[in-house]
């Protein structure tokens, strides 16, 4: 039932962007970021982010989120092994928005920006022109092309100057220390980040490159300003984002100390037979052999940014020596 009020909602609301292009906001519209925090699924461990037109006299609100992925597309996960995910821009009244973040566990902030009337103007403009059908799509980059740089750019075009911010928060900080600060150290997700992730990956970002992260967005802005000193945020209420913490049963350290042992394990016993556990070898080598056959093929033939050959790659074979060690040195 929720389902079907949702696309009603949504076929009314495009009737409504279509009705609304000709005509200006009020003055009593404003324009927020609004910031929602991580989910429990591996893509929305880092939050998002969005953008809300509200205006009153309009009798309008609407939320706009550069983050909607469809699974059934043709090849889907061909393509996102590759990095051609093709995102696009969707609209729905910001009550559905909320309450669709409610049902998750969410919370959303909103950050009130304080723009101008030309500003506020030009921002639900270059929103009503980037969804259209021909413009709403676009070539997701989860570094330097997703949910938060969009409106970061979309507003910073807006005021026609720099977006100016006292925020130097983790600025400095590889790419890979950010991103593991959502994942978490000891997930397995963050293992296989690890894994995949290359030099490219322990560079220190800069002020801007640092915005792909929603809840780094919302407190630079928090801090932001124009070049006369005018704050951008206008009104706000925001915390800090909560990150779930790992169990210790599920961390990837037991896990390859599980690993270690087993294979100790199996040396010993095999130091005692006088033979050699060639499954063993082969239970973990064709796994491992895979690994680098996807990170060959991300390295050379994908647009992800921060994938390449690292030292981690290096862990688990070394794991494995070392405790194969037990039969070799006998």
């Amino acid at each position: 039932m929720l389902d079907k009020l949702r696309t009603y909602f949504l076929g009314c609301l495009l009737i409504l962007c279509i009705g609304l292009q000709a005509a200006s906001l009020s003055d009593q519209a404003q324009v927020s970021i609004m910031s929602c925090t991580p989910g429990k699924e591996l893509y929305a461990l880092y939050g998002h982010t969005a953008v809300r037109v509200c205006d009153p006299m309009q009798h309008l609100d609407v939320t706009f989120n550069y983050g909607i992925f469809e699974f059934d597309t043709d090849h889907f996960y061909w393509k996102f092994v590759r990095g051609e995910t093709w995102y696009r821009l969707g609209a729905m009244p910001t009550k559905w928005f909320l309450l669709e973040y409610q049902e998750d566990h969410r919370t959303v902030y909103e950050q009130i920006l304080n723009l101008t009337a030309e500003q506020k103007e030009a921002v639900w403009r270059a929103l009503l022109e980037n969804y259209q059908p021909d413009n709403r799509y676009y070539l997701y980059n989860f570094v330097f092309d997703n949910c938060a740089t969009r409106p970061y750019g979309l507003v910073e075009k807006a005021l026609g100057e720099p977006i100016l911010s006292d925020f130097t928060g983790h600025t400095g900080t590889t790419y890979r220390d950010f991103i593991r600060h959502y994942t978490g150290a000891l997930t397995w997700a963050n293992a296989g980040i690890n894994l995949l992730f290359g030099p490219r990956a322990d560079q220190p970002m800069t002020s801007e490159q640092r915005l792909f992260l929603p809840e780094e967005l919302m407190y630079y802005l928090q801090a932001a300003h124009l070049e006369d000193g005018t704050p951008l945020v206008k009104e706000s209420n925001i915390e800090p984002f909560v990150i779930a913490k790992t169990p210790w049963f599920a961390s990837w350290p037991l896990g390859l100390a599980l690993y270690f042992i087993i294979v100790a394990v199996v040396s010993w016993i095999d130091r005692r037979r006088g033979k050699w556990s060639w499954g063993l070898e082969l239970a973990a080598g064709i796994p491992y052999v895979l690994l680098l056959i996807i990170v060959t093929f991300l390295t050379f033939f994908s647009c992800h940014p921060l994938v390449g050959f690292g030292w981690r790659l290096l862990i688990i074979p070394l794991t494995h020596l070392c405790a194969r060690l037990i039969y070799i040195l006998r």
